[in-house]
């Protein structure tokens, strides 16, 4: 079985100057990121490569048998439904992409209908468990470097359950970012898109602990502005990374007795809190920076049934 490389390379030349072109439209015009580029590419590559094996040679000769037979194809090698609805996204992106940029006389792509992906309900803590999470006791430690290091990880597990950022996002804030006054945050996400998200005081208090005692033990001495502008810093005084997040995360968890659990856990559980408590949807969607509402109506399916499970514990004829 041929790579995506190969199997590009081996496309008619049509056909592979336009996936050339749609990969730098979604970077450049799009700003989609690297891995939602790669993604679609492979996606559409493989789409061409379908359509050239049924004698298409150009964005042209693409019709919607076509795409659809693409995605039989797949479906009969045991696709699942969520890689089914991925690729049905990837060919309507292309076909309408195609259709605006005239390689293609209509968008054939646009009444390609798509699985609705099985989606499973994400792990979300109890209240209690949360704050037992982020309230890990501090060691005793006169190392500096060590104390700094348990300060940092208390402000970030706090400002991931505060925010219900991604990890990516957490670590690519800068100083610059906080606005402590207001107790507010900003935000670059998916698309480098930017939004406002507050936190409250207990992550006010374990980052500005984190900015007085912890952050001037890391920052390198001598570093230049651009070099120490990251908001929170490896061991080494470098930017701080998702992998020592993930690490910081699970470490946690085995301290407050708690199963295995990654940032994302954190930020599914600081939403499913936000619906219980009462807040809006559409707030809830703007803090955690979906693009579509549907992204954060499942956590309304997780509160409805923590609901159940306590209603089937607690009422006597549940």
């Amino acid at each position: 079985m041929m790579s995506t490389r190969e199997t590009h390379e081996n496309l008619p030349t049509a056909m592979r100057a336009a996936a050339d072109d749609f990969a730098h439209h979604l970077a450049q015009v799009g700003n989609r990121s690297a891995h939602t580029v790669r993604a679609y590419l492979v996606d559409v590559v493989s789409l061409l490569d379908h359509a050239a094996e049924q004698g298409c040679a150009a964005p042209g000769d693409l019709d919607l048998p076509v795409l659809r037979s693409w995605l039989a194809h797949h479906m009969a090698r045991g696709a699942a439904r969520s890689s089914q609805a991925r690729r049905a996204a990837a060919a309507r992106a292309f076909t309408a992409w195609a259709h605006r940029t005239e390689l293609a006389g209509t968008d054939v792509g646009a009444p390609l209908a798509s699985p609705r992906p099985h989606r499973d309900l994400p792990a979300v803590l109890r209240a209690e468990q949360a704050a037992d999470l982020v309230v890990t006791p501090r060691r005793k430690d006169d190392d500096p470097t060590a104390v700094a290091l348990e300060v940092r990880d208390r402000a970030v597990l706090e400002m991931l359950y505060a925010t219900g950022v991604r990890v990516s996002e957490l670590c690519g804030l800068d100083l610059t970012d906080v606005d402590q006054g207001r107790r507010v945050v900003r935000v670059f996400g998916k698309g480098a898109k930017e939004r406002a998200v507050p936190y409250g005081v207990p992550a006010e208090r374990a980052l500005r602990d984190w900015l007085r005692e912890g952050r001037p033990a890391l920052a390198p001495v001598g570093a230049s502005a651009a070099a120490v502008k990251a908001l929170f810093l490896g061991a080494r005084g470098g930017r701080l990374q998702p992998t020592v997040v993930r690490r910081i995360v699970a470490a946690a968890a085995r301290a407050a007795g708690l199963p295995h659990l990654s940032p994302h856990a954190l930020r599914h559980s600081a939403a499913t809190h936000l619906l219980d408590g009462g807040a809006d949807l559409r707030a809830v969607q703007d803090l955690l920076g979906h693009s579509s509402l549907s992204s954060t109506q499942i956590y309304t399916h997780v509160s409805t049934e923590r609901l159940r499970a306590a209603f089937r514990q607690a009422h006597p004829r549940a």
